[in-house]
This record gives C-alpha cells, sequence and structure tokens, in this order.
C-alpha cells in the first residue's frame, strides 16, 4: 500500500548507512526522500540513492548535520513535509522537535517532552522508579565529591559514576574505590559538560557479571504500545555495541514476559509515541534486572529486531507521523518472533591500536551478495573514509532460523567481505563471533575489554625509500588502454622467493627499492628475504637472505639499505599478502595511483 497521507517527501536530517536505511523504506512507499551531506559525504550512498540531495557545505557535525539554520533551510527550499532524524545527531533534541512543529514540518519520531523527560539519565530515573522499574540502587544529582564518597560508601564498590546527559559510553566511569571515585569525579563532570553542556552526574551500583538487554517499543502516543521483543547488547567494548542479536539467549520465558511488561508499562505511563528503546542491566547470577536509560529514537540495531518480526519500524515512524498507521492493538495479534538474528557494526577503526578510529580511501568494497543477508551501508569502492564523523561503516544482519546458524551464517558473510585501503573492526568482529564465550552466550558487558585479538597484519612503522607491493607475472597486456606492465623486477628472486614458503609463485609480496622498511608483526608468520643484498635484523638479530625465517607475534624487522649490486630486494609471506586485484594483478603503479596498497607506497601508520 503506498502511502497517501499529510506529505510527499521526508527529508532525513542524518547520513551514512541509517540515511541510506530511510531511504529504501521512503522509496517502497512512493515517498520522495531528500537528502543532505557535509562535502566530506559528497560520495556517500546515501547522497547517490536519494531522489533529492542538498549540500550542508564543508566543516564538522556542527556546521553541517547539527546546524538546524541550514537544515530549516533546506527543508523550506525542497518543500519537505517531514523530517526522519536517523539515529544520533538531532534525533534526540527536543528543540529541533519543536521547531518542526512550529515550521509546520512533521517530526517523525517521539514528543519533545518525552524526548527530555528521558534525555536526563536521573529524570529517567525518576520516572521508572514510580512507573514500578526495578532500579540498581544509585542516587540523584550529586552536589560535589564529598556527597558523591559518602553515597558510595551507603551503595557499595563498586559504583559506576554516570553524567546524567551521556550517551554512547561517553561519561561514565567505573569506580572500585574511594580513590577512583576521588580521581575520576572532576574529569567526568569536565567532559559531560565538553560533549554535552550539562556536567550533573549520579552514580549507580555496578554489576561485576552484567548483560546489555533492552526491548524495543512502539507507542501511537494516545496510550497504546507494543513490545517487539528483547535484544541482547552484552558485546560491548569501552561501552560500545559491537554485536546485538535478538531474542537475548539465555533467558527463561518468565524473565523474559517480565521484562517486556515492564518496558511496555513504562512507555505506558507517558503515553509514548514513536519508536524507543527500554535499556536493562541483567543479572544472570540473581535472574533479576534493572532499569538503565531509555533510548527516545530509532536505535542502530532495530534491525535485527525487523527481521525476527517481518516489520519495518522506520515504515512505521512515517505512518504514525503521516496518520496512516493501523491500530496497534490489532496489530498486536498479529506479531510473531520467528528464528534469530544477528548483526555486527563494521567500524573504520584499529582494533589492535586501541580502536583508534580510521580515516582514508577504500580501494576495495565487497559484500556477498546472498539472500537473507542484509547489509546496511554507505559505502563503495572509491569512498574517502572522514575524520570528521562516527567511523561506522556498515551494519551486517543475518536472519536464520535458531542462534547457531544465524552465528555461523554471518561468520560466513564476514569471510566473504572485503574491504581494503583502511583499517576495519571485520576481523575482530570475526574473532568474537567464534568466541567460547559468545558461542555458549557468556558474554558480559565487560567481556570484551579483556579479549585478546590477535590480527593477521602487519604494521609499518617506516616506509623505507620506496616499498610497494607486487605480484607475479604482474599487470600485463593493457599497454593500449595507456597503462604499463607492473611487477617485480627482479622476477626471478620474487618468484624464487614464495617457493621457498612454498607459495603460488605469484603470491603478493613486498618489492624494496634502495631503503627497506620496518615492520612490526602482529602475529607469528614466515617469511623469506631475497633480491639485492642488505642489512636485515629481526628484533635487532642479523637474519640471512634465502632462508625461512620463523617470526614470532610482535617482532621487528628491520631493513636497512642495498648493498653491492641491485637495488632491489623483496619479502616474501608465508601464504602471501591480502590484496586486492585491479586489472587482474595486484602490482602497484604509483604513476598510475593503482594497484597494492591503495595505489601507493607504503609510508608509516
Amino acid at each position: 500500500m503506498e502511502l497517501k497521507g499529510a506529505f510527499s517527501k521526508v527529508l532525513i536530517a542524518n547520513r551514512g548507512a541509517i540515511a541510506c536505511r530511510v531511504i529504501r523504506t521512503l522509496r517502497t512507499m512512493g515517498l520522495t526522500s531528500v537528502a543532505v551531506y557535509a562535502e566530506a559525504d559528497a560520495d556517500s550512498l546515501h547522497v547517490r540513492q536519494a531522489d533529492e540531495s542538498w549540500s550542508l557545505g564543508e566543516g564538522s557535525a556542527a556546521d553541517t548535520y547539527l546546524n538546524q539554520d541550514k537544515l530549516f533551510g533546506i527543508i523550506r527550499q525542497s518543500g519537505a513535509g517531514a523530517v526522519h532524524p536517523g539515529y544520533g545527531f538531532l534525533s534526540e533534541n527536543a528543540d529541533f522537535a519543536r521547531r518542526c512543529d512550529a515550521e509546520g514540518v512533521v517530526f517523525l519520531g517521539p514528543a519533545p517532552q518525552q524526548m527530555e523527560q528521558f534525555g536526563l539519565k536521573h529524570t529517567a530515573r525518576a520516572l521508572a522508579e514510580e512507573a514500578g522499574v526495578p532500579l540498581l540502587p544509585g542516587t540523584d544529582l550529586l552536589t560535589g565529591l564529598d556527597e558523591a564518597l559518602k553515597a558510595a560508601e551507603d551503595i557499595g564498590y563498586p559504583v559506576m559514576l554516570k553524567s546524567t546527559a551521556g550517551g554512547g559510553g561517553i561519561g561514565m566511569s567505573r569506580c572500585y574505590s574511594a580513590e577512583d571515585l576521588g580521581k575520576t569525579f572532576e574529569s567526568v563532570q569536565r567532559l559531560s559538560q565538553n560533549n554535552f553542556s550539562n556536567d550533573g552526574v549520579f552514580l549507580e551500583k555496578f554489576l561485576e557479571h552484567a548483560r546489555h538487554i533492552e526491548v524495543q517499543l512502539f507507542g501511537d502516543g494516545h496510550g497504546q504500545v507494543l513490545a517487539l521483543g528483547e535484544r541482547d547488547c552484552s558485546a560491548q567494548r569501552r561501552n560500545q555495541k559491537v554485536i546485538e542479536e535478538a531474542p537475548a539467549p539465555g533467558l527463561s520465558d518468565e524473565v523474559r514476559s517480565r521484562m517486556h511488561t515492564t518496558a511496555r508499562q513504562l512507555g505506558e505511563s507517558i503515553r509514548y509515541r514513536s519508536a524507543g528503546t527500554v535499556e536493562f542491566i541483567y543479572d544472570p547470577d540473581t535472574t533479576e534486572f534493572y532499569f538503565l536509560e531509555v533510548n527516545t529514537r530509532l536505535q542502530v540495531e532495530h534491525g535485527v529486531t525487523e527481521q525476527v518480526y517481518k516489520v519495518d519500524l522506520v515504515r512505521w515512524m512515517v505512518e504514525l507521523g503521516a496518520g496512516t498507521l493501523q491500530d496497534l492493538a490489532e496489530m498486536s495479534g498479529k506479531l510473531t518472533p520467528s528464528g534469530h538474528a544477528i548483526q555486527a557494526r563494521i567500524y573504520a577503526e584499529d582494533p589492535n591500536k586501541d580502536f583508534q578510529p580510521g580515516a582514508g580511501l577504500l580501494t576495495n568494497v565487497e559484500w556477498p551478495d546472498e539472500e537473507g543477508l542484509r547489509i546496511d551501508t554507505w559505502i563503495q569502492p572509491g569512498t574517502e573514509v572522514s575524520p570528521l564523523f562516527d567511523p561506522m561503516l556498515a551494519k551486517v544482519i543475518v536472519h536464520e532460523p535458531d542462534r547457531e546458524a544465524a552465528r555461523q551464517r554471518l561468520m560466513q558473510a564476514l569471510d566473504n567481505s572485503r574491504l581494503y585501503g583502511i583499517e576495519t573492526n571485520l576481523k575482530y568482529v570475526r574473532q568474537v563471533l567464534d568466541d567460547p564465550r559468545f558461542i555458549e552466550g557468556r558474554l558480559f558487558i565487560r567481556t570484551l575489554n579483556e579479549f585478546d585479538y590477535r590480527p593477521a597484519t602487519v604494521d609499518v612503522i617506516s616506509g623505507g625509500t620506496l616499498t610497494t607491493i607486487q605480484d607475479y607475472p604482474g599487470r600485463i597486456g593493457y599497454w593500449e588502454i595507456g597503462v604499463p606492465p607492473s611487477g617485480p623486477f627482479d622476477c626471478y628472486s620474487f618468484r624464487l622467493g614464495n617457493r621457498l614458503l612454498g607459495n603460488p609463485e605469484g603470491a603478493p609480496g613486498l618489492e624494496i627499492t634502495l631503503k627497506g622498511p620496518v615492520l612490526s608483526f602482529n602475529q607469528a608468520t614466515q617469511i623469506v628475504l631475497t633480491g639485492a643484498a642488505l642489512a636485515a635484523t629481526l628484533d635487532n638479530e642479523p637474519v640471512d637472505f634465502w632462508q625461512v625465517i620463523d617470526v614470532p607475534a610482535g617482532a621487528t624487522l628491520t631493513l636497512g639499505a642495498t648493498t653491492g649490486d641491485g637495488t632491489r630486494a623483496y619479502v616474501l609471506f608465508r601464504g602471501g599478502l591480502d590484496c586486492p586485484e585491479y586489472l587482474t594483478s595486484c602490482s602497484t603503479f604509483t604513476l598510475g595511483q593503482f594497484g597494492g596498497h591503495c595505489g601507493r607506497a607504503l609510508r608509516a601508520g
């Protein structure tokens, strides 16, 4: 059924994967989609997929996606009758929602007062308490450190010091002693003020072995609220979700039912409108759960609920705003969960360097094209990932009849995905899925903080004079289109090195010109050095050419300048280097800026 409601054009006040996700639903509804973008996002898929795209200019989020004057200028010029805020940015900004109403634009989300009621964690706790929702022992807003220290003694350590306006793991500090609390109190206040313009903090009891379980709500704003099952979001690192799944494993039917009822009653108590999520802390030792917070928006992980319930939450939000949504009581009887869904968030970040966000050119993007596999993404080959915005690249979602089948399917999907050019967490997530604690459903909120990730990668400490990826026979046969041959200059030495390792003789390796790089190995492997002689040490011990060298994890290979005859040497790796082909070869053509690693020589970092 096509929507024929109060508006025909919707502006998406967001970017990236969620903007593409909303566009997909608008297209099926016959509505015109209006995208906005910062110039750094000009090549994003959401810009290409929308019916209309309007630039917000250069700059950071504050200058673009958070600039309400620019957004409303585009709303007026484009004639959009409704705004979908997505998640993040202005999605929980009550002033933005009120301004939409004042300008005659439908805000597709909760009522502004509901954002305010649940937007501050200490007021959300008070509302939850009034509605009979179980709470962890905690405090109201604290006036100072002395009050915090006294309250912590009464509650009992460990405690969590929280910013009342925080989110996304920002403004939280776990304290095991009065000394910890004294050290972090002012820094959490300062962080909260800098990020949320609110330095209010409070304390809450911290459970060591806790799981994060949340319930998806949808309300009509008139008192009817649906609870669409629960999601387990315990796979977190530093309070940032990584893997989400529905339903939550290991819950009894009694606990599950009680959790759904509690969340629904909280939503009904304020006549909640649109999509929202009630988050709980679950203690598997006691099977008790406690209120954490309410997110008054669509969650990043809404897709796993959609897959299990076969619904479109974005469509519901649009239809509710247009006044065409079916009665929730009638819909409730038709909602039956089926199977198991798991979502992996793929970020541009380096898990081996404390999850440092990454930026740069993605030269290769490949996702498996399989029925039943859902990939919400905004990237494509040639996308330049900006350091200005959230580093999430994609959400890979699978749905299967049971949890183990879903886990296996997701691992297979990640194995068949290729992202090349910058560091991502794709291999990290794959390892987490195969961890016994995840397999058995024993993952707690803190588990990933101690997860031992071992990437099969090499860090470039120094790039040398000109160190490039080459393969054999290289890129040949393209002179007619102006592409000269590429490949190793001394192909004999290159091929012999691969033979010594038992590799195919053409497996990609490194070619060194004049002076070699300094490389740090994150995983144990074997290498062979061939070609022109140069000084070579492994952890400061000399190593020989033309021999298979065992390299332990964490070792550093230092290669100096070539000596004597020849200027090119080679490093070959057991199994070869993982590098995408361009025009049938992995070889680097630096002048043409293609092939190899991003079409260039290696450089530090």
